[in-house]
C-alpha cells in the first residue's frame, strides 16, 4: 500500500510539473511605445529586392515614434516574438506619393560640387532655413542644364515587406 500511495504522489508531482511548464502566460504582442527588433526584406511590384536586414543587425525601433514608414509600423502593431508576415504597404503609407513639382532644372553652374555630375548621384544642400535637403540628378542636359528630384526614391512606389519581429524589448 505504501507503495502504491509514494507511486501516485510521484505520478501526480510529475504530470503537475508538466502541465505548469506547459501552461505560460500568452506571448506579449507589441504595442505602442515598445523597443522592438525585426528582421525585413523589403521588395518593389516587380519582386526587386531594394533592402533587407538579412545578414545585419535587425531594425530597431519604438512602436509610435514615427521612426519607420507608417505601414511598416502599424504593420508590427500587435505581432508576437517569431512571429513572420508579408505586408504590402501603399505609396502613400510608404514614402509618399511623387510630386512632379519637386523635380527641378537648374544651371549646371549653380551646383557646387566637385568632380563630375553623374546621374542617380545624390547631392545634399541646405534650404533658407537651415533643414537639409536631398536632391537626385535624373537628367544631365548638353545645353548645361541639371533635372533634379527631391521626392524620396521609393515615392509613388506600392512597397511590400516580409518582416519577422524578432525581439521586444
Amino acid at each position: 500500500m505504501y507503495k502504491f500511495g509514494y507511486m501516485a504522489l510521484i505520478a501526480t508531482l510529475l504530470i503537475g510539473a508538466v502541465v505548469a511548464g506547459c501552461s505560460s502566460a500568452p506571448a506579449a504582442a507589441a504595442k505602442e511605445g515598445d523597443v522592438v527588433q525585426v528582421n525585413y526584406t523589403g521588395t518593389l511590384a516587380d519582386g526587386t529586392v531594394f533592402d533587407s536586414s538579412v545578414g545585419r543587425t535587425p531594425l530597431e525601433f519604438t512602436v509610435g515614434a514615427g521612426q519607420v514608414i507608417p505601414g511598416f509600423e502599424n504593420a508590427v502593431l500587435g505581432m508576437k516574438v517569431g512571429e513572420k508576415k508579408t505586408v504590402n504597404i501603399p505609396a502613400a503609407e510608404a514614402y509618399g506619393l511623387h510630386h512632379d513639382d519637386w523635380v527641378i532644372e537648374v544651371s549646371r553652374d549653380r551646383i557646387k560640387t566637385e568632380g563630375e555630375l553623374a546621374v542617380g548621384q545624390v547631392l545634399g544642400t541646405t534650404g533658407p532655413n537651415g533643414e537639409q535637403r536631398q536632391f537626385t540628378v535624373i537628367a544631365i542636359s548638353d545645353n548645361g542644364t541639371v533635372k533634379l528630384d527631391a521626392n524620396h526614391p521609393l515615392a509613388g512606389k506600392d512597397l511590400t515587406f516580409q518582416i519577422e519581429l524578432v525581439k521586444i524589448k
